[in-house]
């Protein structure tokens, strides 16, 4: 069964990563707290190739590089918006697609995502994994 595995981060969490703490985001993150993340998700990717699970992954820039498009009312244009974005806002930060046995499985890699080290202080993301649907045979 493939899987979609999510890992969600705010424009904050980014910002603290980058050595510039907030209350929204946590403590500023060090040289050390990014090789150790970097080292961690590393490793996992590489034991998820070489098991053959991994089929992708990627990481996402910051939420503020992103762009919205809702329905326009009453069946006007589309209402594109780059801006202004709420530092707060939780949104998809890096997935991976993989191929595993069984949701037990695919559960004990989230759970390894989610023992990735972070500073002190830093706010816990959940990660999301939802099932890859499938068309049934003949469609």
């Amino acid at each position: 069964m493939k899987y979609l595995v999510m890992v969600q981060g705010s424009q904050a969490d980014y910002d603290a990563m980058s050595g510039h703490g907030s209350a929204e985001g946590g403590p500023a993150w060090g040289d050390q707290d990014r090789k150790a993340m970097f080292a961690h998700m590393e490793a996992l990717n590489k034991e998820l190739e070489a098991s053959g699970e991994m089929l992708y992954c990627d990481g996402l820039t910051a939420p503020d590089e992103t762009r919205f498009v809702t329905a326009g009312a009453d069946g006007g244009p589309p209402v594109v918006a780059d801006a202004p974005y709420d530092r707060a806002q939780v949104l998809i930060a890096g997935y991976w697609v993989l191929e595993c046995t069984g949701l037990e499985r695919v559960t004990e890699i989230a759970a390894r995502v989610v023992a990735c080290p972070q500073p002190e202080g830093a706010p816990d993301r959940p990660v999301a994994i939802r099932p890859i649907g499938e068309a049934p045979e003949g469609e």
